[in-house]
């Protein structure tokens, strides 16, 4: 009967929770200076920060942490300065400059008050502009503990459409700006994704690899948090990976009302909730009213946790512009409530952090629960999926993965050439631009429309920076010593093509002769086909050695000349394969008109004579007529595949109960659930050549794909598909999907990869850790596919690898679908208020992509092989940088510029990669290896690799090498995480899988075990 009491209190206190977050729309909700180098980081001799500065819990009392703080989206409504200025008041009142300035008087004048704090490209933005005095009042209340600073990114990253690279990027780079400045007590403890919808596995993994003692979060699926509180398993320890151990386990914490404070109780300028009123003689007077809801409150609360604390978060989207409202009402609700004590109360209600809540719950030394998978797919209601985030403005999606591909370009041509500290402004434009990025209304496509222009354009400006680093490395490696001897040799040009995606480039449509300049940032030598937009006829390509290459001109698609806003007079398209880029280095070719006419035949049709791409071993057959997709033989062994396009009609609603919601830019809720076909008639054209076979299928007016066979060495099929502009002429939106079917037995389980990295196992209709209820058949099976989703049959695997993160699942068994592209006429009511119906040169939004089809043998390892190798060359593909050559010859050409480098002395083993390598304190460097397979993945790569770092780069030699955490803010022996006990008697600790530097034979020779990241700062010194 206690029981049934609790259950009761539990509904209704969620059927108000719900209730409100239905009703009412729901928002969604960035060291230059010194983080480790050689020297550890500064420690202030008046410093009272972190655990020890924490009031402390009560025996025996029901200890409620109250947590002032404040969201603030980097970016949604609002641009960022938008946000951070306070202006367009209209669209949203919020303004981050003052919030911070308002709780900084609060927090001066009582050193009782708390405040946490996130989001450091904000922080940064209001830093730069303050007066030393006012800098050092901050470090004063940093030192002491009472502004602390949580998660630490330069945004609250997504989860479920970022990348594990710039994950990994974005919180170092706030980690940087916090350790410079304030030292060991402004390093992060404790992770708080308290908006993003839904979490990834990997992120957990990522916040303990970075030295991190516990997570906080926001969303999950409300069947899900309904089943933890009612089980009591809202606090658990997640293991985040599969192969790193202790190493990748957190201890978690799911927030009871999300991030907002309890009903009733929020006491800022954008709330309505009545203040007290503690004025006996006042008609008013409302103390015990408040005190008596709130008391009620908190003791439900901890019904469904399982210690004597509690946490309450006090604060919400962009609150505390005025402070001193919300502190003055808390001081009064701390006193008058904790008076009750004398009454036999046994509430103790405080001022603390999410930190200090950690280390409350861990002094009192139970056991805990664990979970191995992630928080996917997540539902606010039964009807409301938010999945359709996964795909939502798949353009700006796929601009923020080219951005994160051109990043780490600079950041090794930097780091390679020892570039000044002038040129460090142009590098952070880019780091900055890719952490605003990956905030969760950035790549997420949840913001308004000319929010997302804005990011755009902030990523553009942040490619032009960058751009100016390229081109100084590029020539500083190109100079040669003999010339520069007898004349300075002025820098060349050497830029960027943006839009080769529709076979456009500036540079080549008025250049006969021009130099491609093809950068591998992979650590192996890397054979890739270039392919580049020209005009004219004939060409001749010479390599370093003035060989001519073999080339083979294609026919632009007709559907890419006509999209909109393409202008270029290219129809072509001249394919040439770059054999053997150096790695972490760069050939040139030279390339020139000749009279010499080079064309692609037209495949002849014989009909009823199916179309063959490949060989023997590894193909892809196509129907003779259509162009469709009929079979693949991977390793030999057939089997029967086909591909084709859908659409699901978006449902249309009102938003105002459960079953009226639309599908909008968060959400994919499609009008039934069958797709329809895109075309019943199909046209396709096949060339062929000695370089590549492709044949081009028209769908639509608006949607059409070209599948590719490269002839060398090559264990891929390549789709590139085009779709757009999607037709709304009819008042319906459409959710655009290419469709695979196979023969393969697959058994209702499929894979989605965790942010780029390990691989998750799916099952339709299920959820690992609750009984699921479904009413969404499609929408509830989605899961958000970063990179790749694949079907497995006994000992075959098929794989299809995506450009950028999409939305994908297998609703039946043999099947995979992915979601290419949306447009939308109608908001689903969580805040954005207009429908995600892109638009661009007055026409619906076109996008273009491509899906990779591999696979293989499992046992033997060849799946894992091509699809691993596959994963790394599209997330860090070769870049091409163009400079005119009209008026310079090859020989003159060769005699003036290096055409090859590379940057290092020989490659790493195949299962290891340099994550990162980026300039850091004077000589140092921050250096990343990634074990990039999984354990029992291959019988080979699967297995410990060591790597010896003194001669492993080229332009200069590492004298000293010391591991940090992932986050390189904290040397990691100085690195000591809270251990947890878990319920199968898992100790939370450090010291068998994280501490990897026993292995080591010597501080330059490491080993990496599998999917392990290892992190060094380096001191180099240049070689002449």
């Amino acid at each position: 009967m206690g029981w049934l009491c609790q259950t009761l209190i539990f509904m209704a206190v969620w059927c108000f929770v719900v209730h409100n977050g239905f009703t009412t729309p729901v928002t969604d909700n960035i060291l230059i200076t010194t983080p480790p180098t050689a020297k550890p980081p500064s420690k202030h001799e008046d410093s009272n920060c972190g655990y020890e500065s924490c009031t402390k819990a009560k025996p025996g009392k029901l200890n409620v942490h109250l947590v002032p703080h404040t969201h603030n989206d980097v970016g949604w409504l609002k641009t960022v300065d938008q946000y951070y200025y306070g202006s367009k008041s209209s669209i949203q009142k919020a303004g981050v400059q003052y919030i911070i300035d308002s709780v900084l008087t609060e927090l001066h004048h009582d050193p009782e008050k708390r405040f946490i704090y996130v989001e450091t490209a904000f922080w940064w933005k209001w830093w730069m502009n303050q007066h030393d005095t006012i800098r050092h009042q901050v470090k004063k209340l940093v030192n002491n503990g009472q502004l602390e600073f949580i998660s630490g990114g330069w945004s609250m990253n997504d989860e479920a459409v970022t990348n594990y690279q710039s994950i990994i990027d974005q919180l170092t780079w706030g980690f940087r700006k916090l350790n410079d400045t304030f030292g060991k007590c402004g390093q992060p403890h404790i992770g708080w994704q308290i908006d993003p919808f839904g979490h990834s596995r990997e992120m957990a993994s990522i916040f303990a690899r970075m030295g991190f003692d516990g997570l906080f979060l926001g969303r999950l699926d409300y069947q899900d948090k309904m089943a933890r509180f009612l089980t009591k398993t809202a606090e658990m320890v997640w293991q985040g990976s599969e192969n790193l151990g202790k190493a990748a386990q957190l201890f978690t914490s799911v927030l009871y009302n999300n991030y907002a404070p309890p009903p009733g109780f929020c006491f800022d300028v954008l709330c309505d909730d009545e203040p007290f009123i503690d004025d006996k003689h006042s008609p008013d007077y409302n103390v015990d009213t408040l005190v008596s809801r709130f008391v009620d409150y908190v003791e439900t609360q901890a019904i469904f946790y399982s210690t004597n604390n509690i946490l309450l978060t006090m604060g919400g989207d962009f609150t505390y512009q005025e402070a001193h409202m919300w502190y003055k009402n808390l001081d009064k609700l701390i006193r008058y409530v904790n008076a009750q004590q004398s009454n036999n109360s046994t509430v103790n209600v405080f001022y603390s952090t999410p930190s200090c809540y950690v280390k409350a719950v861990h002094d009192v030394g139970q056991t805990w629960t664990t979970k191995q998978d992630d928080f996917f797919p997540y539902a606010s209601d039964p009807h409301t999926y938010w999945t359709g985030f996964y795909t939502s403005r798949p353009t700006l999606k796929r601009f923020e993965r080219v951005g994160n591909n051109f990043l780490q370009i600079c950041k090794q041509l930097y780091s390679l050439t020892d570039l000044g500290p002038e040129d460090s402004v142009d590098l952070n434009k880019m780091r900055e631009a890719m952490g605003i990025m990956q905030h969760h209304d950035a790549v997420t496509g949840t913001e308004r429309q000319k929010v997302a222009s804005d990011y755009a354009r902030v990523l553009f400006e942040g490619f032009e920076e960058c751009g100016i680093i390229a081109q100084a490395a590029i020539n500083k490696l190109i100079a040669n010593k003999k010339q520069s001897e007898v004349s300075r040799v002025d820098a060349v040009p050497i830029k960027s093509c943006l839009l080769l995606n529709i076979s456009q480039c500036d540079i080549l449509d008025y250049s006969n002769q021009f130099v491609v300049t093809v950068y591998n940032p992979l650590s192996h030598r890397v054979s890739h086909y270039v392919r580049v937009p020209v005009s004219g006829a004939s060409y001749t390509v010479q390599d370093p050695t003035g060989k001519q290459l073999k080339i083979q001109l294609v026919p632009i698609p007709q559907p890419v000349i006509e999209i909109p806003g393409r202008v270029s007079p290219a129809t072509m398209e001249l394919v040439f394969y770059a054999k053997d880029l150096p790695p972490l280095g760069f050939r040139s070719y030279y390339i020139s008109g000749s009279n010499h006419i080079h064309h692609t035949s037209k495949y002849k049709i014989h009909p009823g004579r199916d179309v063959i791409l490949g060989n023997t071993k590894f193909n892809a057959v196509l129907d003779w007529e259509t162009g469709s997709l009929k079979s693949m033989v991977l390793d030999r062994t057939k089997f029967s595949v086909s591909q084709d396009f859908y659409y699901y009609k978006g449902y249309i609603g009102d938003n105002k109960e459960f079953v009226n919601r639309s599908s909008g830019a968060y959400i994919f809720r499609p009008n039934g659930s069958e797709a329809l076909s895109v075309s019943s008639t199909k046209k396709s054209s096949t060339y062929k050549g000695d370089l590549v076979d492709e044949t081009h299928i028209k769908w639509s007016d608006w949607l059409s794909q070209v599948v590719r066979y490269y002839k060398e060495d090559t264990y891929h099929v390549e789709m590139e598909w085009l779709a757009g502009p999607i037709p709304v002429d009819d008042n319906v939106g459409k959710e655009i999907i290419s469709r695979f079917k196979s023969d393969l037995l697959s058994d209702g389980l499929f894979y989605t990869d965790s942010n780029g990295r390990e691989m998750l196992e799916r099952k339709r209709n299920f959820r690992p850790t609750w009984s699921v209820n479904i009413k969404e058949p499609v929408s509830a099976n989605y899961y958000p596919v970063t990179s790749r989703i694949t079907l497995r049959d006994g000992d075959k695997e098929f794989s299809i690898l995506t450009d950028r993160a999409q939305g994908g699942t297998s609703l039946n068994n043999g099947e995979v679908e992915l979601m290419v592209h949306r447009r939308l006429l109608h908001d689903d009511a969580f805040g954005v208020s207009e429908a995600l119906n892109e638009t661009a040169f007055g026409h619906g939004l076109v996008a273009i992509g491509k899906h990779w089809l591999t696979g293989g043998n499992i046992s033997s390892g060849t799946a894992a092989q091509r699809t691993r190798s596959l994963q790394q060359q599209v997330l860090l593909s070769p870049w091409l940088f163009f400079t005119p050559a009209d008026n310079i010859s090859f020989t003159e050409w060769v005699s003036h510029y290096k055409m090859e480098f590379s940057g290092l002395n020989q490659e790493l083993p195949e299962n290891v990669h340099i994550l990162t390598l980026e300039p850091w304190k004077a000589h140092s460097f921050l250096l990343r290896l990634e074990h990039i397979y999984e354990r029992n993945e291959h019988p080979v790569f699967s297995k410990p690799a060591t790597v010896n770092l003194k001669n492993l780069f080229k332009p200069f030699s590492i004298v000293m090498a010391r591991e940090t955490t992932l986050g390189g803010n904290q040397w990691l022996s100085e690195s000591h995480r809270f251990k947890w006990q878990s319920e199968n008697d898992i100790n939370f600790t450090l010291e068998d899988d994280e501490d990897s530097s026993k292995e080591d034979k010597d501080a330059l020779t490491i080993t990496l075990g599998p999917m392990q990241i290892r992190t060094f700062i380096i001191e180099v010194n240049f070689l002449q």
